[in-house]
C-alpha cells in the first residue's frame, strides 16, 4: 500500500525537524486532505500523492515554522532592545568609574565571555534556519540574558549603592528585559 507509506515518509521527514505536537497537527491535516481526495474518487496512491503535493516540500514547511517560531521572535526582540539597555549600562559604569571597582579580572573576563555568548545565541536564534536549534538557542539566550542582567544589577547595587539616575534607568530596563526573557522562555522552548 504505497499511498500511506508515502505519507509516512513525508511525516518522517517533518518529524526529523519539528516537534511532535506540530507534526501531529500536520498529520491530521494531511490525512484530511488525503481523505478529501479519496472522496473525489482518486485511488489511494493518487490521493496520497495529491495530498503531499498540496502540502509542499517538507523543507519549505520546516522553514515556515522556523521563521514563525516564538524563539526567533523573542531573539529578535532581545537583539533590538539590547543596544539601548547596554548603552544605559555603559553610561552607568562609566559614571561610577567601574574600572576602579574591586572586581577580579577573571570575573570581568567571564562576564564579557558570557555576554558575547548570549549575543551569539540570540544571533543564531534570530537568523537560524533549523527549527530545533533556533528554539534551543533562543531559550538559552533568554536564561543567559536574565542571569547577566541580574549579575550586573546586583554588582552595581552592592559596589556602588548610592544610586544615580543612570543606574536607576539601567536597573529598570534590565528588570523589564529580564521579565520579558523569562516570560518568553517557555514559548521559546516550544517554538
Amino acid at each position: 500500500m504505497p499511498g500511506p507509506r508515502l505519507i509516512d515518509d513525508y511525516l518522517a521527514a517533518l518529524s526529523a525537524a519539528l516537534p511532535p505536537r506540530i507534526v501531529e497537527e500536520l498529520a491530521d491535516g494531511l490525512d484530511e486532505t488525503r481523505r478529501w481526495h479519496l472522496g473525489r474518487g482518486l485511488a489511494p496512491d493518487a490521493a496520497a500523492q495529491a495530498a503531499v503535493a498540496e502540502f509542499g516540500d517538507p523543507q519549505v514547511i520546516v522553514t515556515s515554522f522556523t521563521q514563525a517560531s516564538s524563539g526567533r521572535r523573542t531573539a529578535r526582540r532581545l537583539l533590538l532592545i539590547g543596544p539601548g539597555v547596554g548603552l544605559c549600562w555603559a553610561i552607568t559604569l562609566i559614571t561610577a568609574r567601574a574600572w576602579q571597582w574591586p572586581v577580579p579580572v577573571a570575573a570581568r573576563v567571564l562576564f564579557g565571555l558570557a555576554l558575547i555568548t548570549v549575543i551569539g545565541l540570540l544571533a543564531a536564534a534570530a537568523a537560524g534556519r533549523r527549527y530545533r536549534p533556533v528554539c534551543r538557542a533562543a531559550a538559552a539566550a533568554c536564561v543567559g540574558t536574565a542571569i547577566l542582567d541580574a549579575v550586573l544589577a546586583c554588582t552595581v547595587l552592592v559596589i556602588a549603592p548610592t544610586l544615580m539616575w543612570p543606574a536607576a534607568v539601567a536597573v529598570a530596563l534590565s528588570a523589564g528585559r529580564t521579565g520579558f526573557a523569562l516570560r518568553s522562555l517557555p514559548h521559546a522552548l516550544t517554538g
